[in-house]
């Protein structure tokens, strides 16, 4: 990987997973994603391999990230779901032809289409999402509650109280800033 590009945030969740190629919503966002390469990339590591994406194709994919995005946080919010986002995920659902294939030591992998690899790929994310925004898994749909993220996730703990979409960094991140200002408050005394 470029050192160029940030790194990835995956998730055990691919639909949620996939929105978090863009991070840092409400400051300054972090495309991780910029080119078509990188969604090749991304998609690779994400169990969807394709040989390679075109930047119609890169727009397709911006596309239903974003009504993903749009629709997880109006779920996770018990909002209405936006009308336009619920028709790209549920178009590019019915796009994709992507078979879930057994492999010979029992996992499940996906099986895409050569001419049609990318939309296959988009097609797995998109049905992804339904089944969490539909409530069909074990889990609920939560906002990160870092201030500069407001990401949409899966929250699969037992609880269902999670408050990060990743705590490696938004929430270590609010941990070190709550700290910091405790210290400016109440220096030690010599």
């Amino acid at each position: 990987m470029p050192a160029e590009f940030p790194e990835f945030r995956l998730g055990t969740v691919l639909a949620t997973s996939f929105t978090a190629t863009l991070t840092e919503r409400q400051g300054e966002a972090v495309e991780r994603v910029p080119t078509p390469q990188r969604l090749t990339d991304w998609l690779a590591v994400s169990g969807l391999a394709v040989d390679s994406c075109t930047a119609a194709q890169l727009e397709l994919a911006r596309e239903l990230r974003e009504s993903i995005h749009a629709a997880a946080t109006a779920a996770a919010s018990g909002h209405a779901l936006p009308a336009a986002a619920v028709h790209v995920i549920n178009d590019r659902s019915a796009q994709g032809r992507a078979a879930a294939v057994l492999t010979p030591d029992g996992q499940r992998r996906w099986q895409l289409g050569a001419a049609s690899a990318v939309e296959d790929a988009l097609g797995v994310i998109a049905a992804d999402a339904i089944s969490i925004i539909a409530g069909e898994r074990d889990g609920k749909l939560a906002l990160c509650a870092s201030p500069t993220c407001q990401a949409a996730f899966f929250d699969t703990s037992q609880s269902r109280t999670r408050r990060w979409c990743d705590m490696n960094t938004c929430g270590n991140r609010q941990k070190k800033a709550r700290f910091n200002a405790r210290q400016r408050k109440s220096p030690d005394l010599p």
